[in-house]
Parts: structure tokens; sequence; C-alpha cells
């Protein structure tokens, strides 16, 4: 089974388990759960909507020698985040991965992923890509979105 379970209103999870009845999605399956993203998408953390607003009223960013930081303050403590902090908390190891792609290798992976629309340009219409990808662009959209239930 491929798709998120909304547990409570602040809390959820992908499920991404082959079966007889989702062949047409086993690709995206494999293809997320060999990414660095595999993690952040199956763990389950409770997150609480007081926590969320402590954050974002209490955010400011700061530089020290050309690394970044966002200092917060949730549930009365003070945090300090780092791309390094978030790189290990959710387990990402792709540290020297690649930073950037340039337009021909995107345009052949996007390829390779069956879409089917003009190639000219950087913006990519979801109609031109199959179902199963089409799915996975709306669950990730929908995963990212600013809505207080999401």
């Amino acid at each position: 089974m491929v798709g998120l379970d909304f547990c409570s209103k602040h809390n959820m999870v992908a499920y991404l388990e082959k079966t007889d009845g989702n062949t047409e999605f086993h690709q995206i399956m494999d293809f997320l759960t060999r990414s660095s993203i595999h993690y952040a998408l199956t763990v389950s953390p409770i997150v609480s909507t007081s926590f969320v607003e402590q954050f974002w009223t209490t955010a400011k960013s700061r530089t020290v020698n050309n690394i970044s930081y966002i200092d917060v303050i949730v549930a009365g403590k003070p945090i300090t985040i780092s791309e390094a902090s978030i790189r290990s908390d959710l387990l990402f190891d792709d540290a020297d991965g690649i930073d950037t792609l340039n337009n021909q290798a995107i345009f052949d992976h996007i390829q390779l992923m069956g879409y089917e629309g003009d190639l000219n340009t950087l913006t990519f219409n979801k109609a031109f890509f199959s179902p199963q990808w089409k799915f996975l662009f709306h669950t990730m959209n929908h995963c990212i979105s600013s809505k207080s239930t999401s």
C-alpha cells in the first residue's frame, strides 16, 4: 500500500508496502525507499500545533563562518537548528551528494519518469506524468503545504 495515514490532525506517516493491488506504484515505492527522505516520510513524530506556532514566533536566523543557523524556543527550551542537525535528525546520509543538476540531467531523468510534455523549460506540467507520479506529487505537495492540518 502506498499513501499517508493521518493518525491525528497533527501526525502522519507514509506506508510503502508493495502488494499485488498496487503494482503500478512499485517504481515510486522503490524510489522513495532508496531516497534520503525515506526516514522522514516513514517516521511518525507527534507534532503539536502550539510547538509549531512557538517555533515561527521565536525563529531568528544567523550566520557564523558561512554556516546558517535558526535559533528558536520550543516548549520553553532554546534550540539551534543547522543544516547538519537536520541531516542528522532525519537520517539524511547525503552530505556529499549532488548540490545542483544541470538542465540536461534534469530533462533526462524527467523522461525516465515517463514525462510526455515539452522539455525546453524547467516548468513541468503534472498532467504529462503518469497517474502514479501525479499521486506522488499530490501527496508530497499536501505534506509540505502550509495548512494547519498538514
